[in-house]
């Protein structure tokens, strides 16, 4: 069960995108329910329990290249050795038996080493004369050999639990020899666009009408969030059908999610609607594109409502939404890692507020990557989105930049993985 619970400030200053950050993980617990999927179906799901290791990894000792296994005791200090082969070893052949002592051992990449072979030539760096191999010296002791549990030792922890896995995540559960694991089950998203003006796509455009573009832009952003959607089409403006949606959404889902009305004008009502069944946490940020996001509960389940405009509705998500829905997940939210860029461009912004600038990336002569704005910048230009690589962040304290000064990028890649 959620536990956000509605401020007194509600209604106050706006919050500072860390401030909303920090209330929702403050009152947000994980959803309840662990299941198990095999690996081909855990990417990017929460792992709900540690993983240790229940082998070494590798399970022995074998050759990292291809090339002749020795004792390092048989080697002289400073002078070329030479040892007579006898013997082979193959990747997934039995070394047991296979006598090492004063000898060299053709092995290859993977294969065990014979018992007592700790240190592995190369292939390239030797000679070979009259079934004799001819080492140089000066290779250290256990070179281009992997020690049984090198990777991991057998009752280590490989994986902790909350992890969002990843395809390297599930290629170490596989090595261990996991063919299944217990993962936290999805979040469950109610999504809802709120508007007397919009229609499905594929419909007729009424006057004044447009297409709603915002689900099929949240649809995506949820599932790569890792959550599933319960997409629940398009709300009228009318509060009294609103608040009961939003109360019927609550009833099988653990987020409701909605753009559009959260704003203060006569037709936004669906701040009203939340307050009708739940409460309201807080409804402004001081973030741009997108001070007017709501956040409270709905019948004792979180509900975010972002804004109308698509471009505001992207940087809330990113911001705000994408947070909550890791927390409800069980795992904690990632802030995306910025890289520094130089401007192309000067801007004026106002003091108090985070701003995320829509730019694209240009080489630069110095290696650092050139940030150009996007000529239109207005939050319903989906364009300046589809035409642009990621967004520039200018701190609240700000009220300008410079062409050619650095500030910190964020490709769209960190911002929807």
């Amino acid at each position: 069960m959620a536990q956000l619970s509605a401020d007194a400030d509600a209604f106050g200053p706006m919050l500072t995108v860390e401030q909303a950050a920090e209330r929702a993980t403050g009152r947000i617990t994980t959803v309840a329910g662990v299941e198990t999927v095999p690996l081909a179906a855990a990417d990017g799901r929460v792992l709900a329990h540690e993983v240790v290791a229940a082998v070494d990894l590798p399970p022995f000792a074998n050759s990292a290249v291809d090339g002749y296994a020795v004792r390092f005791a048989d080697l002289a200090a400073a002078t070329v050795t030479r040892l007579p082969l006898a013997g082979r070893v193959a990747a997934g052949a039995d070394a047991a038996g296979v006598a090492t002592e004063r000898v060299a051992v053709r092995v290859f990449t993977g294969a065990p080493l014979p018992p007592g072979a700790e240190t592995v030539f190369m292939q390239e760096d030797v000679a070979l004369e009259d079934g004799a191999v001819v080492l140089p010296p000066g290779l250290k002791p256990g070179a281009n050999a992997r020690p049984a549990g090198e990777d991991l030792a057998r009752g280590a922890p490989a994986l902790a639990a909350g992890r969002r896995l990843r395809p390297q995540d599930l290629a170490l559960l596989a090595a261990l020899g996991l063919t299944e694991v217990a993962v936290r089950r999805r979040v469950r998203v109610a999504l809802f666009s709120t508007g007397d003006e919009l229609n499905e796509p594929g419909t007729s455009l009424p006057p004044a009408g447009i297409y709603d573009a915002n689900r099929s832009l949240l649809r995506a952003l949820v599932a790569r969030a890792g959550a599933e959607v319960v997409d629940l089409g398009i709300l009228r403006d009318e509060p009294a059908s609103l608040a009961r949606r939003l109360r019927q959404a609550a009833e099988d889902c653990d987020l409701i999610l909605t753009s559009g009305g959260v704003s203060t004008g006569e037709e936004d009502h669906v701040k009203a609607a939340v307050e009708q069944v739940g409460e309201l946490a807080f409804w402004r940020v001081a973030i741009k594109p997108g001070r007017p996001v709501a956040m409270g509960l709905v019948a004792g389940k979180p509900f975010i409502g972002l804004p109308g405009n698509p471009v505001a509705v992207f940087v809330t998500f990113a911001f705000v939404a994408r947070t909550v829905i890791a927390l409800l997940a069980g795992t904690q939210p990632a802030r995306p890692r910025a890289l520094p860029v130089r401007l192309g461009f000067s801007y004026k912004k106002k003091a108090g507020r985070r701003e995320y600038v829509r730019v694209a990336l240009a080489p630069g002569a110095d290696g650092i990557a050139i940030a150009r704005k996007h000529p239109r910048d207005g939050a319903g230009v989906l364009s300046s989105l589809t035409e642009t690589d990621g967004l520039v962040e200018l701190a609240d304290e700000l009220t300008s930049v410079t062409e050619g000064s650095i500030a910190p990028f964020l490709a769209y890649e960190m911002l929807t993985g």
